[in-house]
């Protein structure tokens, strides 16, 4: 990887290991950012770790995720999250100011710099050259505490882009087309790095809804190189003093590299329900919609809304089709304000919402039962709607306004006149909302509300340990299968007692009663268990029910670490063992904390059947699950 974009930045910022492909190493973290389905639990283990300032360049706070305010819960945890942010020094952004992001990618990401965020969707900074990696709420109160980050280097991909996009075809049928070729696994372990002179023709928000969706494809991180179309970018945000120059070297080596001709992608669509199961829209088009969603942390800039608002101008809505808008951030609306396209929207019979997540995470906007929505969202996991039997495709904005029209998935290179105008974001719309933590902060008091509990204990694992196999999974289960979010679950996301209740309660109801009946067990998953978000609640819930392994035949890089840093043993299983274990039978597992210590694989009973399980960990790992979790582990070490 010497010589590649993706080695030069990681090089800047090593303090362990060194760059061979799958070495652990750290980096230094520049910067972090947390939202509010997982930053309260972050600054509640920044609390533990018993720091009083964060120690990185900059860490925001940003609430987009919940941000109805139905009850007492979500109003309580964003007071939390703001004197929190007042009292360790993060800056903090309030609800309606905008997805974190777009936000982000806007005001603060700069290229060469490294980004944690505790969001799977983090990535998205990759597109102005910057290092940005998703992880779990814990690894990033850590970072925040100045410690590095760790992981192992990843490989390196080169997606070598040439040519120019044609008409009506844009940045997320880009993406579409690339998952379509390496599936949601193809990134697993690696660092997607766009070339290519195709780069040049893209715009940092096109860029962003690329290294965005790179999160599908289970990629560590998405980079593209930082050039002129980067400094114009930073110029019209006021940032160009942030602006470097960064690009691999002409005889860089890669572990991988795939062309793509941009010419030849045409409008695609991701059916249900994975976002690698597409086709282009014009081999499914004439599906009946019932919803068209623009918006989300891909979808939702400026450049898209314009094109939006340019198909609809001047004509209607479909009676049988809803079509909502959702801006990414506060500039984004204020701009489609000044330019005459909100009315152009409203005319055509749109409804605006504040900016913010909203429907994609299933916080309101459900589709009607068995409805078909057409979104311009990252995921189209089944429930993550907030109906079980609705059916989601994942589109570009063009796609989306056209179905809207029509009120059927509509391929939008029917339409004549293309609008070719690359709109910029501009900077005299800036209406951004931040508060900067106080320089004294010693007055300030965190508001705890009654739904903000203390962290379960967890307790270091027992030499033996005898337990039942709760359930058996297939192949790539994601964490919403594990910890749903939705309207109805995530305000309690500061609340483990009251959130484990709902611990994969859309695919086996029942798990959390029976979790507690049998004092706990383990979980046996297929391949690529806990791809998708980075909700670190989808390992703490299932501890605090007693979880205590997880085997599976692989692990999404994200959910590995959560287990890790929550005490669930991560354990890898082959086919054989995998197809002759089933749910409820009952495991013996002895010497079990100097298999932790010491070996690569254990054996372990079932029965009268002796199995083996891989322990591939590093030291650092061990000693984490060996202390009960990151937090213990920490607290011993300092």
């Amino acid at each position: 990887m010497r010589g590649t974009l993706t080695h030069k930045i990681l090089k800047e910022h090593l303090v362990e290991g060194d760059l061979r492909p799958g070495g652990d190493i750290a980096i230094r973290i520049a910067q972090t950012l947390t939202q509010d389905a997982t930053g309260t639990m972050a600054m509640l283990h920044f609390a533990a770790l018993g720091r009083r300032r964060v120690s990185t360049e900059l860490s925001v706070s940003y609430v987009d995720h919940n941000t109805l305010q139905t009850g007492f819960e979500n109003s309580d945890d964003h007071l939390f999250l703001q004197t929190s942010a007042a009292k360790y020094g993060i800056v903090f952004s309030p609800p309606g100011n905008g997805v974190s992001h777009q936000l982000h990618l806007e005001n603060f990401a700069a290229p060469g710099k490294t980004l944690l965020g505790s969001d799977s969707h983090t990535p998205t900074a990759g597109g102005i050259g910057m290092l940005a990696i998703g992880a779990g709420g814990l690894d990033v109160a850590a970072a925040m505490a100045g410690r590095p980050f760790y992981l192992k280097t990843p490989k390196v991909t080169l997606i070598r882009l040439a040519g120019k996009l044609g008409p009506r075809v844009g940045a997320k049928d880009v993406i579409l087309h690339i998952l379509g070729l390496l599936s949601v696994s193809g990134g697993v372990g690696k660092i997607i790095e766009y070339g290519g002179n195709g780069v040049a023709t893209l715009s940092v928000p096109q860029r962003a809804t690329i290294t965005n969706m790179g999160a599908e494809l289970g990629a560590t991180t998405s980079v593209f190189p930082s050039d002129r179309v980067t400094m114009d970018y930073l110029a019209r945000r006021g940032r160009d003093e942030k602006w470097i120059k960064l690009a691999a070297d002409s005889e860089a080596e890669y572990d991988e590299i795939i062309d793509v001709r941009l010419s030849e992608i045409v409008p695609m669509v991701a059916k249900p329900h994975s976002p690698d199961n597409v086709a282009p829209v014009k081999e499914i088009q004439g599906l009946p919609v019932q919803q068209v969603i623009v918006g989300s942390c891909t979808n939702s800039s400026y450049d898209d809304l314009m094109h939006v608002a340019a198909i609809v101008k001047g004509k209607k809505i479909h009676p049988d089709t809803s079509f909502v808008i959702s801006p990414g951030s506060r500039d984004v609306l204020q701009a489609i304000i000044e330019s005459g396209a909100l009315a152009d929207l409203l005319a055509a019979g749109a409804r605006i919402l504040e900016p913010a997540c909203g429907p994609c995470i299933g916080m309101g906007l459900a589709p009607p039962s068995g409805g078909v929505t057409v979104r311009t969202f990252n995921r189209n996991f089944e429930g993550r709607s907030g109906v079980a039997d609705a059916s989601i495709y994942l589109v570009g904005p063009e796609t989306a306004a056209i179905t809207a029209l029509t009120g059927q998935l509509t391929d939008p290179q029917t339409l004549d006149d293309p609008d070719e105008t690359e709109y910029n974001l501009p900077i005299s719309s800036s209406v951004a909302n931040f508060y900067a933590p106080p320089a004294q902060p010693e007055s300030i008091e965190i508001r705890f509300g009654p739904n903000i509990k203390p962290l379960p204990d967890m307790p270091p694992p027992p030499d033996s340990l005898k337990v039942e196999i709760l359930l058996k999974t297939g192949d790539n289960i994601t964490t919403d299968h594990i910890m749903p979010a939705g309207a109805k679950i995530l305000p309690l996301r500061s609340n483990i007692p009251a959130i484990s209740e709902y611990v994969f309660a859309n695919l086996a109801p029942g798990f959390a009663k029976k979790a507690k009946e049998k004092g706990g067990g383990v979980i046996l998953g297929g391949e690529n268990y806990g791809q998708g978000s980075s909700r670190e609640h989808a390992a703490l819930a299932p501890r605090a029910l007693g979880v205590r392994a997880a085997l599976a035949l692989s692990f999404a890089r994200i959910h590995r670490n959560n287990l890790i840093n929550f005490g669930i043993i991560p354990m890898i299983v082959d086919k054989d063992v995998y197809e002759n274990l089933s749910e409820d039978d009952t495991l013996e597992f002895s010497d079990l904390r100097r298999a932790l210590g010491e070996k690569m694989s254990l054996t372990f009973q079932c029965g009268a059947r002796t199995f083996d399980a891989g322990l591939d960990l590093s030291e650092r790992e061990r000693g984490i699950l060996l202390a009960g979790g990151l937090i213990s582990f920490i607290r011993e070490n300092d």
